[in-house]
């Protein structure tokens, strides 16, 4: 009874499942091109091709000494503005209003300018958005780059996180959902692999006539191409 029950499960897969082609290529799930936003020489590159880092990990800086001091004197200036105004509030209640207020203007003002010097500073330090791995280098120490003329110098790429990006034909837009089998092989490998889809972009390649999907994997080189099968609910 058992084997025939597990027969007519089979017989039903077989009925309501449909199976469309689809051609593949594997891209970083997150990739970027960095660059500075600050004018000034690179001075140091603490990274090269291959180089896995953390996010927020220092990738390059510029020369900063100049900011640097700016940045420490804002400080200090915010320091004693700080406690400046300390001291008057604590004798708020037998001086002047406008004098209070005085202090109260320059305290606020000191910590806008620290502020601003921080973000000045912060610009010459190039951070990791994600964790990742570099895969291109294209500047050196020494290297002059301009914030008015943005001009990439590293790229970055997920470390391990992939997404095969799908294409397969028009005709069967309503019958693939999210969600459903993708079985595949990476060219020159004859190793299966399976995934689900969990994007379907919202419109058409309009060039080939393709619908474009999205397929979930892993530490798969990027740039290979593949080819499989997507298993439907409904033929």
């Amino acid at each position: 009874m058992k084997k025939l029950f597990m027969t007519m499960i089979m017989m039903a897969t077989a009925i309501y499942a449909g199976e469309v082609y689809a051609t593949f290529q594997v891209e970083a799930e997150k990739s970027a091109e960095l660059a500075f936003i600050s004018t000034g020489v690179v001075e140091k590159v603490h990274i090269d091709v291959g180089s896995a880092v953390k996010k927020g990990e220092v990738l390059a800086t510029l020369e900063n000494s100049d900011l640097k001091a700016m940045l420490e004197s804002a400080e200090v200036a915010e320091k004693y503005a700080q406690k400046d105004f300390e001291r008057q509030q604590k004798v708020k209640q037998v001086i002047n209003q406008a004098q209070y207020d005085q202090y109260a203007f320059k305290y606020e003002n000191a910590r806008a300018q620290a502020a601003y010097q921080k973000a000045l500073f912060e610009k010459t330090i190039l951070k990791a958005p994600f964790d990742g791995v570099i895969f291109e280098k294209i500047v050196e120490e020494g290297d002059a780059v301009s914030g008015g003329l943005l001009r990439t110098i590293l790229k970055i790429q997920s470390l391990h996180e992939r997404k095969l990006v799908l294409a397969f034909d028009q005709k069967y837009h309503t019958e693939v959902k999210v969600g459903d089998l993708f079985q595949y092989r990476v060219d020159g490998d004859d190793t299966l692999y399976e995934g689900k889809i969990t994007k379907i972009y919202p419109a058409l390649d309009t060039d080939k006539r393709k619908v474009i999907a999205e397929v979930e994997a892993r530490d798969l080189m990027v740039g290979l191409f593949g080819e499989g099968t997507i298993i439907t609910n409904a033929k």
